[in-house]
């Protein structure tokens, strides 16, 4: 039985004659009453008592009936369905982050699109930004937010945030005592600061041992982390400092430690949204990349921006 069929069948049960349901249907006579006889013929049974009018049922019929309005409500649901679907108001959404990016930027954005889109469904795949890009190329997620540096003809790119490099300095520390944060400092400030290094494997680390090797000494390191949420923790409790993207400095590192953008440093990486070059986003997808801007443009602000110092 297709959707056409139980339409038709169930036009002729309401208005009790093939007749009557012709005109209905604005089909002829014969034609309806010919789809009836084709039916009956490739099922084998008898579908109604023609012996009376209105036409009855025969206990075929009526568990043929059955069956036309569970397939005529599965059609209704399934129109109303791809109706929202094209509205985007409905769907699932196959997303990249990096763990410590996502820890950061999700509590406060994923709120924000259940409330617009209740009915999408996020399905996260926490891993680094460097696989970000194959992860999208292998169709394994829809939409990525990397921090990235080469731009791939394969893939569209928005820019979500400008990632400044800086040095995150506990309250207690002499750098935080000295200079308002937000104040541009060149490194050599730091040099007599105790530091919470990054572990190698890390692109920041990378970044650190660079700003490290402009120094005339080495800085005294008092650890070395894995993970940047504990190298954070450990960086304000310790009075220390550490080197980090502004992207960071939350509002938790706000109330307890200060930011420094390091003057002279370019920093070449930013953080991007990136999908696959010729597909268009669904609604909800281009809605939660302006959810993540907002989110890290809140989070950056807390970092007042007074005059750079001389």
């Amino acid at each position: 039985m297709n959707v056409k069929q139980a339409q038709y069948f169930l036009a002729i049960v309401q208005e009790g004659s093939i007749t009557a349901a012709a005109k209905k249907l604005y089909v002829s006579q014969p034609s309806l009453s010919q789809m009836v006889h084709q039916i009956e013929k490739d099922l084998g049974v008898t579908l109604f008592d023609r012996t009376s009018l209105p036409l009855r049922l025969t206990y075929a019929g009526e568990k043929y009936l059955e069956c036309a309005h569970a397939i005529v409500a599965a059609n209704d649901t399934l129109d109303i369905q791809l109706r929202e679907i094209r509205k985007e108001n409905t769907g699932h959404l196959r997303i990249g982050i990096s763990v410590q990016r996502g820890m950061l930027i999700l509590p406060q954005a994923m709120p924000r699109l259940i409330e617009r889109y209740p009915h999408v469904s996020v399905e996260l795949h926490e891993t680094e930004s460097a696989q970000m890009e194959d992860l999208l190329r292998y169709r394994e997620i829809d939409l990525a937010f990397a921090a990235l540096e080469s731009i791939n003809t394969r893939f569209e790119y928005r820019l979500v945030a400008r990632e400044t490099i800086g040095i995150l300095a506990g309250n207690g520390s002499a750098l935080a005592q000295q200079h308002p944060s937000g104040t541009p400092l060149p490194m050599e400030k730091a040099r007599n600061e105790a530091f919470v290094g990054i572990k190698h494997g890390h692109i920041i680390r990378g970044v650190q041992d660079q700003l490290f090797r402009t120094l005339s000494a080495n800085p005294r390191v008092l650890m070395e982390a894995d993970s940047l949420e504990m190298a954070k923790r450990v960086t304000v409790s310790c009075d220390a400092c550490m080197i980090c993207s502004d992207i960071y400095f939350d509002e938790w590192m706000a109330r307890r430690g200060a930011f420094y953008p390091i003057k002279g440093y370019k920093n070449n990486r930013h953080f991007y949204a990136c999908w696959r070059k010729g597909e268009t986003l669904p609604r909800y997808a281009a809605d939660l990349i302006d959810i993540v801007s907002g989110v890290l443009e809140r989070n950056v602000a807390r970092i007042s921006r007074p005059t750079e110092e001389a």
